[in-house]
């Protein structure tokens, strides 16, 4: 990178949006049904347009590393993590039915985000085993 794009607004940006989701995927590490990976692939999306060290770190990281290369090479999903994000998205709704009432509008506008949320993922291929082990950092 040159000095020039170290100093570009732009990337200061994209600097800050990816570690304002990185903190947010570690709120979600933590916090229930608040999801981690969706926020790190945006860190990643991000610090691929910012800082190459950065970037590099998080698809090297220890726990989430394989993921974001996954998605990063491949644009698919382990099949696990499709089983997950379904029974989060299921528990989800679930939790906002029982909260709001199951015909409330809150939990109606939630269900349908949800509802197309889980048929992008139902769309994605799944991440074979063989694609899995090529992925490395």
């Amino acid at each position: 990178m040159t000095s020039n794009a170290n100093n570009n607004p732009t990337r200061h940006l994209y600097l800050l949006l990816g570690w304002l989701c990185v903190a947010l995927g570690v709120v979600g590490a933590f916090v229930p049904l608040m999801p981690t990976t969706v926020f790190l692939l945006i860190a990643a999306w991000a610090f691929s347009r910012s800082s190459e060290r950065w970037h590099r770190w998080l698809r090297e990281h220890a726990r989430f590393g394989d993921t974001i290369r996954a998605w990063e090479e491949h644009h698919a999903m382990p099949r696990r993590a499709k089983r997950l994000a379904f029974v989060a998205l299921a528990s989800s709704y679930a939790v906002t039915a029982l909260v709001f009432g199951p015909l409330s509008w809150t939990t109606i506008i939630g269900g349908l985000c949800m509802a197309g949320v889980a048929l992008y993922i139902a769309h994605l291929p799944v991440l074979e085993k063989s694609a899995e082990q090529t992925v490395g950092p």
